[in-house]
């Protein structure tokens, strides 16, 4: 079996089937491992570390073929990539290209772990990721997480964070959202718009618990089809709902989950805009998103930001970053729209 169809095969695999991906990051076809972990260990070795040959090589080949340079590097120098990459690289760009040697699972898990194991908890971190990955992602971000931390992610989360905030998360994390279905239920939809209206906007107080559930377990197409009908009976549509009823991280959560139903790389594509509008780039979620969704739906996200800020991400990338991680950035983008 040649490399191109293992990897095929391992990303239907990866998004359960169901979900088309759209990367910037696809196999090389002329890839050679070993060329490419004699240039890295050149790369390394050079005085001063040739950054530029690190990211031409690692930001345009898929983590499967990262991980088949990883193992030619140590075949030759007899010492681990990781290790090396480590102490050749700082700043921005170690942080970019140590994320490329991880799966995306590994990754999402690792910065999941990240954000409830320092001193307070990085809310931010956790609600994008919790609330923005399908069940197929979350189950093997679960599995990866017990391999990684021999800890169960439910747990982890729970004893991080409380209340109704700590009660959705897990209820994501337990991953028990129904598969789409080619049948439209239309009594059902109509029930559960009416449930969602009836456990918020129309009594006095919200009636968190109902919320949650019908927004953990139905399925994406549903609940879209769920959202139009919700307008029938509510004077706000179920974003507004969600800001008139509850606040804090509860408020953020469920934002990004419905903001997530209705376009996921919309969402993505704000947070990034969200990320690059301050001075001073908030690194770490421009990170986290390129270097977490680019072999998944980086090119959709790409579209989505030019069609809603006018300007392409690639551009957007240029003004407000710089140097390698600038370069690696825009590597990884993979064009400009």
């Amino acid at each position: 079996m040649s490399m191109i169809q293992e990897y095929l095969g391992q990303l239907t695999l990866q998004l359960g089937g169901g979900e088309d991906t759209y990367p910037t990051v696809v196999p090389d076809p002329n890839f050679d491992p070993d060329k490419d972990a004699t240039r890295i260990e050149t790369a390394i070795k050079t005085k001063g570390v040739d950054e530029q040959t690190i990211i031409d090589v690692l930001t345009k080949r898929t983590y499967n073929q990262r991980r088949e340079i990883a193992f030619a590097y140590e075949r030759r120098a007899k010492k681990d990539m990781i290790s090396a990459l480590k102490g050749a690289l700082s700043g921005s760009l170690e942080t970019v290209i140590l994320g490329l040697m991880k799966s995306t699972a590994q990754y999402d898990a690792s910065e999941i772990r990240a954000s409830i194991k320092g001193l307070g908890t990085d809310e931010e971190s956790l609600i994008e990721i919790v609330c923005s990955r399908s069940k197929a992602e979350l189950m093997e971000i679960k599995k990866v997480y017990k391999e990684l931390f021999k800890k169960d992610l439910e747990k982890d989360v729970c004893g991080d964070t409380s209340g109704d905030f700590a009660k959705l998360l897990l209820a994501l994390v337990e991953a028990k959202r129904a598969e789409p279905s080619s049948v439209v239920d239309h009594p059902k939809i109509d029930e559960d718009a009416r449930a969602l209206f009836e456990a918020g906007v129309k009594r006095k107080g919200t009636d968190v618990k109902c919320w949650i559930s019908i927004m953990s377990e139905r399925s994406i197409p549903h609940l879209q089809k769920v959202f139009e009908r919700y307008k029938s009976y509510s004077p706000y549509d179920m974003q507004e709902s969600i800001r008139k009823e509850v606040k804090g991280d509860l408020e953020v959560s469920f934002l990004t989950l419905v903001q997530c139903f209705e376009n996921k790389q919309l969402y993505f594509a704000n947070r990034l805009q969200d990320a690059m509008k301050s001075k001073g780039a908030k690194e770490k979620v421009l990170t986290r998103i390129m270097v977490s969704r680019c072999e998944v739906d980086l090119k959709k996200i790409r579209q989505e930001f030019k069609a809603h800020h006018g300007k392409s991400l690639y551009q957007t990338i240029a003004e407000h970053t710089k140097g390698d991680y600038q370069r690696a950035l825009l590597s990884l983008c993979g064009g400009d729209d």
